[in-house]
């Protein structure tokens, strides 16, 4: 969105209560894109390509188990743009019985900030269990495929440190008035 003279505003509204800062879109935006590359890199192993490393025991439920899990993953990463968004305030209309009903903050706030302390969690331990002195020792991978791996997962762990600030950024706009 560009103004008459060619400016980038430091806000959006999309119809929002109050402005979603221009920083707020922008991560909310990155939130599927770093939980894209691992829901691509799970695929395969559903379909008994290790990728060089352990495969999955055949069985007929691997493969909807791992596509089922890319989907939800990236249908929660989806979910973030209520943080930035009318839906994420107000109940959309053409939902029955209470389309038009303004949401609670902490309705949205509670879920954002718990599920960003557990990826949050999980980067933690990725961080710290994955690496040892010796190198990276949580990833089975042959050479090329381990690095590949790392650089997935690593992504996937900005989620939770994402989801925070992001959540942060909707409490201020919802629940404080002294926003300039």
């Amino acid at each position: 969105m560009t103004a008459i003279d060619g400016s980038t505003p430091a806000s959006t509204t999309h119809d929002t209560e109050r402005p979603v800062p221009r920083w707020a879109e922008i991560v909310a935006h990155l939130i599927p894109l770093v939980a894209l590359p691992v829901c691509l890199w799970r695929l395969p192993i559903g379909f008994g390509y290790g990728m060089g490393g352990a495969v999955l025991p055949p069985a007929w439920f691997n493969a909807p188990y791992v596509v089922g899990l890319s989907v939800l993953s990236e249908s929660f990463a989806l979910l973030t743009f209520g943080l930035v968004r009318r839906w994420g305030e107000v109940v959309p209309d053409w939902v029955p019985k209470v389309g038009g009903k303004r949401i609670p903050p902490f309705a949205v706030i509670a879920p954002g900030a718990l599920a960003g302390l557990v990826f949050l969690a999980l980067m933690v331990h990725w961080a710290f269990g994955a690496f040892r002195i010796g190198g990276a020792s949580g990833f089975p991978y042959a050479d090329g495929w381990d690095t590949l791996a790392i650089t997935v997962s690593g992504l996937f762990t900005l989620w939770g440190p994402l989801l925070l600030v992001l959540t942060y950024a909707y409490y201020r706009r919802r629940c404080q008035s002294d926003i300039p």
